[in-house]
């Protein structure tokens, strides 16, 4: 259909169903007349078909005899009893209807069931014979078998002759609802597709292919579609990305510097109604509103940082440096900012690294960033475990923590810019929400890739490696 217009598409579908529907009636005729004239010369069937099965089954009972009188019987005598042309029902002794397959009771009591033993008789329309069940002369119940006389196979024709006869129409159902329901899949593809691109596009996401190629009027319609998409991509994804920026840009300055301003506002105030005679007071005054100046400082700072990293020269200064003694040096500088929580920093070398080719600069600012998030996020008491491994040709860092580690939502938006998790909404420390975005900047500009997943502890283990 992908080549075919949908006029030729529907003319196909209407005479596949006119063949398949002419093929399948001839061969039903041609079974059926062979069916037809087959039964009507089988003469192995007497009008006493059924008649002739009962001293098997009468056998079978007396066999049996009064187990037959518990209902674990009944499965013995559904298989010895063939077909549906036999009826039967046990009885006790008091001629009380214990199952079967007909359920409505015959004698009301024992004197009429004895007058009735081992005789023939006619019981609504079907022969009735009763085979008792009984230890000697002693009669404990009985089984009541009735049919009918006449061969089980004479009105099969007449069924035959009224299949062949209603097999066009149910061959005409059948093949215009298998053909039209392929039909109708095979448009509703190209359809779904444009529907979900709409809603893309209804959604501000222009990252998207209509993978649909086709000469008819739907592969037309698609790839129509797809020029369109490219050409308002081209003319609004620049503006869409500039105005987001700017957005989150104020949005996150603004909710960050909110905090250290307000801060410097109540100390200035203060400080103009203090005395100004008391050194201790004015110290500590001063000291408050040069922490948080610094601290609105470092958001400007880091937020220009971002700005000159998405610019910058990619290309890697490369050094060669003992990689063993450098991590140990930043981990000594770690461990006395863990101090004041007493959390414990674990460095874990499985290797010999010596020396090798590498970036310190951006390493240096890769683990900066992550041990303040740890150190920010392990409770008091709490540790951080550090692992370096080299591996072929490249090496791998993990930092686990014992903090609460990240949510799913975390997972799936860490790396973005200006994200920040509930625990990061708090603008203590002058948190943007840019640094595990530039950890990630800085590990790809190093040819790397970084991972974040939660410790079976719960903690936070982010891990990411460089070659060398």
């Amino acid at each position: 259909m992908k080549d075919r217009s949908l006029v030729k598409s529907f003319r196909r579908t209407f005479v596949m169903i006119l063949i398949s529907g002419i093929l399948a009636t001839l061969i039903t005729y041609i079974i059926a007349i062979l069916l037809y004239f087959g039964i009507q010369n089988i003469g192995k069937y007497p009008e006493n078909f059924y008649e002739k099965q009962i001293p098997k089954i009468e056998a079978y009972i007396h066999e049996k005899n009064t187990d037959l009188l518990y209902v674990r019987g009944e499965s013995g005598l559904n298989n010895i009893i063939r077909g549906n042309g036999i009826m039967y029902q046990v009885l006790n002794s008091d001629c009380e209807v214990l199952y079967g397959t007909y359920k409505e009771r015959v004698f009301a009591d024992t004197d009429k069931l004895i007058d009735k033993i081992n005789t023939t008789f006619v019981l609504k329309g079907r022969f009735a014979y009763i085979v008792p069940i009984g230890n000697g002369t002693k009669i404990e119940g009985a089984v009541i078998l009735l049919y009918k006389l006449g061969n089980p196979y004479k009105n099969i024709r007449i069924i035959i002759a009224v299949i062949a006869m209603l097999s066009p129409f149910l061959y005409f159902i059948i093949f215009t609802r298998l053909f039209s329901t392929s039909l109708v899949k095979k448009i509703n593809f190209p359809l779904q597709l444009l529907i979900e691109a709409s809603q893309k596009i209804k959604e501000k996401d222009l990252d998207f292919e209509v993978n649909y190629q086709s000469d008819n009027e739907l592969g037309k319609l698609c790839t129509a579609f797809m020029e369109m998409k490219d050409e308002l991509k081209k003319s609004l994804f620049s503006q869409w990305k500039a105005e987001q920026e700017r957005i989150e840009m104020i949005e996150a300055l603004a909710h960050d510097l909110k905090t250290p301003l307000s801060v410097i506002m109540a100390y200035s105030e203060a400080l103009t109604e203090a005395d100004l005679t008391d050194d201790e007071k004015l110290k500590t005054y001063l000291n408050v509103i040069n922490g948080n100046a610094k601290k609105s400082s470092n958001l400007v700072m880091q937020m220009q940082y971002t700005s000159d990293l998405e610019n910058a020269n990619t290309n890697s200064v490369l050094r060669n440096v003992n990689l063993t003694e450098f991590l140990k040096k930043k981990i000594s500088q770690y461990r006395f900012q863990a101090k004041q929580k007493e959390i414990d920093i674990v460095l874990n070398i499985n290797s010999d690294l010596g020396y090798v080719m590498s970036d310190t600069d951006r390493l240096e600012r890769i683990l900066d960033n992550i041990f303040s998030n740890s150190l920010q996020y392990t409770p008091h008491k709490g540790s951080i475990k550090f692992f370096v491994n080299k591996e072929n040709n490249k090496i791998v860092y993990e930092i686990c923590d014992t903090g609460s580690g990240f949510t799913q939502k975390d997972m799936d938006k860490a790396f973005d810019r200006f994200y920040r998790g509930d625990k990061a909404r708090s603008s203590e420390g002058g948190h943007l929400g840019l640094g595990l975005y530039i950890v990630k900047k800085l590990v790809e500009q190093l040819h790397g890739s970084v991972i974040i997943k939660n410790t079976e502890l719960k903690g936070a283990d982010i891990i990411f490696w460089h070659p060398v």
